[in-house]
């Protein structure tokens, strides 16, 4: 669970609401035909951008890895990996057919080597699925920068609606304050969105994508070395090179 995306979409819409209800009330914030043109024009805009069939996985994706993804530190994941390696060095390959892995990729890995696999064919397998899996992450990510894009644009649109409607009938005092409603509302509920919800997921998708992408082309490195019986010392010599500077030394004092 990342409580930071949680915790950072749910205060900014508490501030907002917390200052619409001290200035007046809450209900004058709530317009239906607002509410329609950006949230139908955004999304009808973002099926015109990407294929339908597509849209629905990349956002589910991309949400589960904004909202939910368990953020994996590399030294944990090079320790998890000289482990492995302890195992293979004293039991053999098959030793870790009952290990338990954190990680999937980790854990098919481990499965290839215990099954015999070439280490061509575990290369090709492993970069396979990292490249499909952030292939997949990458297009919820555009997914998400498009609706950042185009609910402001529909709020817009909304705005000139409501003045057009509100110049159109100016001679009626009672239709003013329903099409200015509309003007501004529109712009309201598509500034939120987009700088709320939409933009911030994409940064942090494309944050969480870079990370993600180091893992896994750690966890591949260490998944071949294990399968050409590298010793242990020497495959967490060899993947210390994932960590920043600073946290190289803590690793090999922990060593």
């Amino acid at each position: 669970m990342d409580l930071a995306t949680i915790v950072g979409i749910i205060g900014s819409f508490t501030v907002v609401a917390v200052a619409i209800f001290i200035g007046g009330s809450f209900g004058a914030f709530v317009d239906i035909p607002s509410i329609l043109i950006v949230l139908g024009g955004a999304t009808a805009a973002v099926l015109i951008r990407f294929s339908l069939s597509g849209v629905g996985g990349a956002l589910v994706l991309g949400g589960k890895v904004a909202f939910t993804h368990k953020k994996v530190e590399p030294r944990e994941m090079i320790e998890e990996i000289t482990q492995l390696a302890d195992i293979v060095r004293k039991s053999g390959p098959l030793g870790l057919e009952n290990v338990e892995v954190s990680d999937p990729m980790l854990a098919k890995g481990a499965q290839y080597i215990a099954d015999g696999y070439e280490a061509a064919f575990i290369r090709d397998s492993l970069e396979r699925e990292r490249d499909l899996y952030l292939e997949r992450l990458e297009e919820g990510q555009r997914i998400f920068k498009a609706i950042g894009d185009s609910a402001p644009a529909f709020g817009m649109i909304g705005t000139l609606i409501g003045l057009v409607q509100m110049l159109g009938t100016m001679d009626d005092p009672s239709t003013i304050g329903p099409a200015m409603a509309v003007a501004l509302l529109t712009t309201l509920y598509g500034a939120l969105i987009a700088n709320v919800v939409a933009l911030p997921i994409h940064e942090k998708l494309g944050a969480k994508s870079k990370l993600q992408e180091v893992n896994l082309t750690l966890i591949i490195d260490g998944i071949l070395q294990i399968r050409e019986s590298k010793s242990p010392a020497l495959i967490r010599e060899m993947l210390i090179a994932y960590l920043p500077e600073q946290h190289r030394a803590q690793l090999v004092e922990a060593a």
